[in-house]
């Protein structure tokens, strides 16, 4: 009799694979910056670098970075103040070539920049945050203005973050509220990654799921302990923005950290550009999904009242109704990420939510 038929057992071969890149070096502490070239030195990602940076950021660190590693590199440095944000991307592109690595020194807007270039050119990027507004500072993705509104780019995620926590407490109180706000929103985010792997299958981390949760909580609860100018509180929101990124990072994309709030952000950034920082904005999302979550909204509120983050629209200059207009506007952004607020969210009900942040 033949065997030709017959479907004989094989032993299962496990050939599931992932690529994941985190951060080889992280500092974060009182004066760090003067490590700077010490962590490129350990790194050996050549002899030649691009700073980008930003005239203001410039005389913060940027100059401070520069001055470090002159004596040891070949130095360029790029300002990407002003201009359309592409051309500016584009110039930076053409300014890496022929370097070994690119460190970008600035607040979110050059941060992301230098990421976007470092990822279009192939090249290392070292993050050298001089504030800690959102958890850009360690992902893999960035953000770019446009006359739409912000779009999410791929990025390099940096290979280093030399973050020192001296000039991140000396800027502005509402950049390290708007940081923690947006790391307080990642309580959200996993309810709507959890929701989408319930009703539509999608896959889920847990590992990754854990540490956003994780990180959430520790400024959630620790609230009290965000003071203005304060190093420690510096230090605290800084070390909870990486643990942020890499847990984004470890998912393979921006899911444990970016839900509803983040798509009622993003559709204001279209309403209403210019107006509040990116984590006030999902700070305010928090508050409204974790309503619809049927979860402790108050407290979140609370929290961000705490930290001296805007818990109301119009609090960053948004009127009520725009509010209403961008909650039903969330599920044409990014349409494959399921959330809660693509559940068929009416109008009476997104002025109900609106009016609801007023409650007491």
């Amino acid at each position: 009799m033949s065997a030709g038929g017959i479907n004989l057992l094989r032993t299962k071969v496990f050939d599931k694979s992932k690529w994941m890149q985190l951060p080889r070096d992280v500092i974060i502490g009182h004066g760090v910056i003067g490590q700077v070239r010490a962590v490129c030195k350990d790194l050996d990602l050549g002899d030649s670098v691009l700073i980008i940076t930003g005239g203001r950021t410039r005389d913060v660190a940027g100059g401070r970075v520069e001055a470090l590693l002159s004596d040891s590199y070949e130095v360029t440095v790029f300002s990407a103040d002003g201009g359309d944000p592409f051309a500016v991307i584009r110039e930076a592109e053409e300014a890496a070539a022929g370097v070994g690595f690119v460190i970008g020194v600035g607040g979110g807007r050059i941060i992301d920049t230098a990421k976007i270039v470092a990822y279009n050119t192939d090249h290392h990027f070292i993050s050298v945050p001089t504030a800690a507004s959102h958890d850009g500072i360690a992902s893999s993705r960035a953000s770019v203005p446009t006359a739409e509104g912000n779009v999410s780019l791929a990025a390099e995620p940096p290979i280093a973050i030399v973050a020192d926590t001296t000039i991140i407490a000396s800027a502005p109180h509402r950049l390290l509220a708007s940081g923690c706000a947006d790391i307080i929103a990642n309580y959200t985010a996993i309810l709507d990654w959890e929701l989408s792997h319930r009703l539509r299958g999608e896959e889920v981390s847990e590992y990754a799921l854990t540490l956003s949760r994780m990180t959430a909580e520790i400024l959630f609860k620790g609230a009290d302990l965000i003071k203005p100018h304060s190093e420690e509180s510096a230090w605290i929101v800084t070390k909870a923005l990486v643990s942020s990124g890499v847990a984004m990072s470890i998912a393979g994309s921006s899911r444990p950290a970016s839900g509803g709030e983040h798509k009622f952000s993003h559709a204001l950034d279209r309403l209403a550009p210019g107006k509040g920082l990116h984590g006030e904005k999902c700070g305010i999302g928090a508050i409204i999904t974790m309503y619809l979550h049927g979860g402790d909204w108050r407290g979140i509120r609370d929290s961000l009242r705490k930290i001296g983050a805007p818990t109301r629209p119009a609090e960053i200059g948004i009127d009520d109704e725009t509010a209403v207009e961008a909650l039903l506007a969330a599920q044409t952004i990014r349409p494959e990420r399921f959330t809660i607020l693509d559940m068929g969210l009416t109008r009476r009900s997104a002025r109900d939510l609106v009016k609801m942040l007023y409650q007491e």
